[in-house]
């Protein structure tokens, strides 16, 4: 199952989200959480089924530029953006495959061993030690999932419920980010069980509409 979500953030490095999660403009350019598979998303926006905020068809418009992202092990993985723009707003989206996050230069699954290893009591020093990433840049990252931890905890567990209400309470870890963690991994678990999606970080960042490091909340 691919999963596709979307929300709203102007890029590349603005800090601006709109109050209105359907407001559209041409001059805002939008992220939208999409499969990681490039031949379906490719065909999904061919065939006029993803969707602009105002509920018009996207249609094809280039695409972003070239980068290379740290992944596991220490390899890099390439990523070129597909770009859409809508048909009757002119809104431009930036199609950001659910194995990576806006503005962040390491894969999720890369993210998401950071804050497994802080959620077991790992200081940012070894972490990034352990995963070849300079210590500010996983200070960063769980700087701000600790400002994000309340409501992602209760974002994922009313979800998980949904997906399974009969799935036991979920059990709390002893601080903030464990408990973030165990919610989230939870959640992906429980759509996985009910949905067929592929489960782990990539579903997470869909659920979370790419806010999982973000500046607000859904």
């Amino acid at each position: 199952m691919a999963v596709m979500v979307q929300h709203e953030l102007p890029l590349p490095f603005a800090e601006w989200f709109s109050d209105d999660p359907m407001r559209c403009d041409k001059d805002l350019t939008v992220t939208m959480v999409v499969s990681d598979d490039p031949n379906v998303v490719e065909a999904a926006l061919r065939a006029g089924r993803l969707s602009c905020g105002c509920g018009s068809r996207l249609a094809p418009w280039g695409y972003g530029r070239s980068r290379c992202l740290r992944d596991a092990g220490g390899q890099t993985r390439p990523q070129r953006p597909r770009r859409a723009r809508c048909t009757a707003c002119g809104t431009t989206t930036v199609l950001l495959a659910d194995w990576s996050l806006p503005r962040r230069r390491d894969t999720i699954e890369v993210i998401g061993a950071a804050l497994l290893a802080h959620a077991q009591g790992v200081g940012h020093r070894p972490i990034a030690k352990r995963l070849g990433v300079p210590e500010g840049t996983v200070r960063g990252w769980l700087r701000r999932v600790r400002k994000n931890a309340e409501w992602l905890r209760v974002w994922a567990t009313v979800l998980a419920h949904d997906c399974d209400p009969l799935l036991h309470p979920i059990r709390p870890t002893g601080s903030p980010v464990g408990d973030t963690v165990e919610a989230l991994g939870t959640a992906a678990k429980a759509l996985k069980l009910r949905l067929g999606d592929r489960g782990g970080w990539p579903t997470i960042v869909a659920l979370t509409h790419g806010r999982l490091l973000g500046t607000r909340s859904l």
